[in-house]
């Protein structure tokens, strides 16, 4: 049996996907507070409108990365992954392997925690801002305080996901740069091991 040395391409293109769209989620997250908060003090020019459109936006997003997610780790359970770097040290094989499974959490937990905490409010979610298509309530408590708590636990998972997201491109360019292992050129289409 050969030695897997690159992920497979729909791997790749996975990885790449759903990376930027949790990336941009998170930024297009403060986005629209911003926006709901700016309607709330009466800013000129925020409507209502936009701000529904912002949040389904978001909750649409949201969904396509919990599919995209599901199929990822599918795909990642029924196919061989290219082994770590035979010098990498048992902690940072550790710190690895604890960093992708973290990953698969919040790839999926999120975009959960969104729809429970979209399913509090009173507004519908269209997804793709389309009123045919509405996304269905979970079965969740309709209290305030609930509402709250599922909200702050999303919010606060997309400081995770930065935190994360920021170690793993660390430790990318470290194997890159410092120790010349060729560990990027696994993920990066245009890189050669």
């Amino acid at each position: 049996m050969t030695e897997t040395t690159r992920y497979t391409t729909v791997a790749i293109i996975l990885h790449w996907i759903i990376g930027i769209l949790l990336i941009g989620m998170v930024f297009f997250g403060w986005y629209m507070e911003d926006l709901r908060d700016a309607l709330r003090l009466g800013t000129e020019g925020v409507t209502l409108d936009q701000v529904q459109f912002a949040y389904n936006a978001h909750k649409t997003a949201g969904m396509l990365v919990l599919l995209l997610s599901f199929g990822r780790l599918a795909w990642r359970l029924t196919h061989k992954t290219p082994g770590l770097p035979a010098g990498m040290k048992p902690w940072e094989a550790l710190v690895a392997k604890g960093t992708h499974w973290g990953f698969y959490a919040l790839m999926i937990g999120l975009p959960l925690v969104g729809w429970v905490a979209a399913s509090t409010s009173e507004l519908p979610t269209m997804l793709f801002n389309n009123p045919d298509l509405i996304l269905p309530r979970l079965p969740v408590s309709q209290d305030h305080d609930f509402h709250e708590l599922v909200g702050n636990i999303h919010g606060k998972g997309a400081w995770v996901l930065l935190i994360l997201t920021g170690l793993h491109v660390a430790a990318a360019l470290k194997h890159q740069f410092l120790d010349k292992d060729g560990l990027l050129s696994r993920m990066l289409p245009f890189l050669k091991g």
